[in-house]
């Protein structure tokens, strides 16, 4: 007799989900979430199709997730984080200061990445109903997916967001003061002597041109106007930062001077302008925006803007804790400043007279 084959380890088994027993019992996922819960329902759930979630549950050897502490009302020491670009250097250091700080407060994070197509992202909703989390915090922009937003404005949790762009505040939120860092960087090349300064703008998910903006203003009121193609837009990337400093140079006047919309950019006007033997700060001074990691370990450093993220991440978790706590307390959409700051390092310097 053929010895009975052996079962796979515990670590092995493949988890059994909601959604499995839902298709084993031909019922909703929901229905499965208020069987398993024993939630009172408003609608009563018939006998047969209780028994039927039962014994498929049994079937596939369901556990119930210990995140299901939340279906008591219980706290599950969780928050959720839904991240509009997890490529973004910017992001990826937001995340890390989340961790932290939720850390500090007892709790951890449960990380949520926004795919270009919604029914490829993390199941918020389903997330949400069985309050795997005591709130949500919002890194970027996410206006691009209203279905998505949709779903947080009706859902239980409170949510946070950061980043949240220009557009109409959905949840209470924090944002730094971009105009005030983008003139910041302005009126320090303008100081060093700078008349010819252009701007590279990243192209980012809603209408966020508030830094571009900011740029024009300065421009039409320190020297009367932008020059014609000072201002190029292109994709947030390390090539799109490239290309764009390889048009301005092309220019009968290129500029002395370039500021950038994000670091991630400067990064990339810095390599272009080597290639091109632009010598930074000799002949090109760069500015950026947000002091990511890599700012400070350019060749030359750069100098930039930087954003205040330890200190709004630590709002957003502290109020995401408090309101998480406190069901009464107003989750009525309001908006935090804070202000960057610039740093001041080897990438800027007065104009080449050569």
């Amino acid at each position: 007799m053929a010895p009975e084959p052996k079962q796979p380890p515990e670590a092995a088994r493949p988890v059994v989900t909601m959604r499995d027993i839902a298709a084993a019992a031909a019922v909703s996922q929901s229905t499965v979430s208020r069987v398993l819960s024993g939630a009172e329902t408003r609608v009563p759930i018939a006998e047969r199709t209780r028994e039927r979630v039962i014994e498929a549950s049994r079937q596939l050897g369901y556990r119930p997730n210990p995140l299901a502490r939340g279906l008591r009302g219980a706290s599950t020491n969780l928050i959720g984080a839904v991240v509009r670009d997890f490529s973004d250097p910017f992001f990826a250091e937001a995340i890390e200061a989340l961790v932290k700080e939720t850390m500090a407060h007892g709790y951890n994070v449960v990380l949520g990445h926004i795919h270009p197509r919604l029914e490829e992202a993390i199941p918020l909703t389903s997330v949400l109903e069985t309050r795997h989390t005591d709130a949500v915090i919002l890194l970027g922009d996410l206006r691009v997916h209203p279905q998505l937003l949709a779903d947080l404005r009706g859902s239980q949790v409170p949510v946070i967001g950061l980043w949240q762009g220009t557009g109409q505040l959905e949840f209470p939120s924090a944002d730094t003061d971009d105009r005030a860092g983008i003139r910041a960087g302005l009126h320090h090349l303008a100081d060093l002597g700078h008349r010819r300064i252009a701007f590279v703008s990243a192209e980012l998910p809603g209408e966020f041109w508030v830094r571009e903006v900011a740029y024009t203003d300065f421009m039409r009121e320190r020297f009367d106007g932008v020059p014609a193609d000072y201002v190029q837009r292109c994709p947030n990337t390390l090539a799109g930062g490239d290309a764009a400093l390889r048009r301005l140079m092309a220019l009968p006047e290129p500029p002395t001077a370039v500021a950038t919309s994000t670091d991630l950019l400067a990064v990339g006007v810095l390599h272009a302008a080597h290639s091109l033997g632009a010598t930074v700060p000799e002949h090109l001074s760069v500015v950026g925006f947000d002091d990511i990691l890599i700012s400070s370990h350019t060749v030359p450093a750069l100098t930039t803007s930087r954003m205040p993220t330890a200190k709004l991440v630590s709002y957003a978790v502290d109020l995401a804790v408090s309101l998480s706590r406190d069901p009464e307390a107003s989750r009525e959409p309001s908006l935090q400043i804070f202000e960057p700051d610039l740093v001041v390092r080897d990438s800027t310097a007065r104009p080449y007279r050569g």
